[in-house]
């Protein structure tokens, strides 16, 4: 009965939607977004960042309004406080970014169902306005694999996670795969930050620092870190190694770290393995000016959002720098692979 009350409210949603449409700029006018970052914040250079980026257009685009919110704590208690302090505010879409809102949102959005909610990278929460955003992270982390694979000289390569949860082994299981799938006699180091329930490997680069350099010190010679702003601490251990006379390629995450890395650091940036959180926020925000949502069913039980694969751009990897120009054949065949089925990439290690 609830799949079907689900299904009804969906194209009742749409019907409503399509009869009594408000030209964008008009409804444009009308959009306050609420944005929440998690720990790190507006600047971390990775994944934050990323939804500020698709923030920062919808505003420039869609002449949106925002307010945007940051925990710092990084309790449940706080997020719930930062979700209720927007949806007090009369904000709409409200936008969480990452998997740790998921209980903090369920509880917002069961008081406030005229909202409509999102979450990134969580597709767990049964509400109506709740959309989950999910990313198939093991497919664009299997194509740095095979960069990393066609890069390396000393056929060591690392991966250093910032904390041990499914979501971060997904990065993982993806890029080992492709590692062996291009070069079967690369060996991968796998390090994670730190260990759940401690979630502080999002934003440690100083601990992710000396990880990368037990790697370097062990002949590892090309590193993706999916670790948010613990990220830094990798592109650091690098640039101490070019230094020192030693080549480390880097490979970032989530967005296009090339764009934002100093001059030393891009020198050893190999690539990023993009993951487009901006592209996710500013769909939330364009479904909204249009006065709808998005509504996507993910699974039988009828969770509502959308999986950006490497079929719909979702994810892949940048060419920042022309460091993988020349591995562009290979990687197009394994992305063209993936997109067809050919290859079954795994999510977990």
């Amino acid at each position: 009965m609830k799949k079907v009350f689900r299904l009804v409210a969906v194209v009742a949603a749409t019907v409503m939607a399509a009869t009594a449409f408000v030209a964008p700029a008009t409804a444009a006018t009308k959009v306050k977004v609420g944005l929440a970052y998690d720990i790190g914040g507006r600047g971390d250079k990775s994944f934050n960042d990323s939804a500020a980026a698709g923030l920062d257009r919808a505003k420039r685009n869609l002449k949106v309004t925002a307010r945007e919110v940051t925990v710092n704590q990084g309790s449940d208690s706080e997020r719930e406080d930062k979700l209720r302090l927007l949806a007090k505010a009369g904000f709409n879409p409200i936008i969480a970014v990452g998997f740790l809102y998921a209980g903090p949102i369920k509880k917002v959005a069961s008081d406030y169902p005229n909202v409509q909610f999102a979450i990134i990278d969580d597709a767990s929460v049964d509400l109506l306005n709740v959309a989950g955003l999910v990313f198939a992270e093991h497919e664009g982390s299997y194509l740095a694999g095979v960069a990393a694979a066609l890069a390396t000289k000393s056929n060591k390569v690392g991966y250093i996670g910032g904390v041990r949860i499914p979501l971060l082994q997904k990065f993982e299981a993806g890029f080992v795969a492709g590692v062996k799938a291009t070069k079967r006699s690369v060996t991968v180091d796998v390090k994670y930050v730190t260990e759940p329930p401690d979630f502080g490997g999002f934003n440690d680069p100083a601990k992710a620092k000396v990880i990368a350099k037990g790697m370097i010190d062990r002949g590892v010679d090309v590193i993706y870190s999916a670790a948010g702003g613990s990220g830094a601490g990798n592109f650091q251990a690098a640039t101490d190694a070019a230094k020192a006379g030693k080549k480390v390629w880097t490979i970032g995450v989530d967005s296009d770290q090339w764009q934002t890395a100093s001059a030393a650091e891009k020198r050893n940036m190999l690539t990023s393995m993009v993951k487009r959180v901006d592209r996710a926020v500013y769909d939330v925000i364009a479904t909204a000016v249009a006065g709808s949502s998005v509504n996507d069913i993910l699974d039988e039980s009828g969770i509502y959002g959308r999986v950006y694969d490497l079929k719909l751009g979702g994810v892949g990897v940048s060419y920042s720098g022309g460091y993988i120009n020349r591995f562009k054949a290979q990687i197009d065949r394994a992305a063209a692979g993936i997109t067809s089925g050919r290859i079954k990439v795994p999510t977990k290690p």
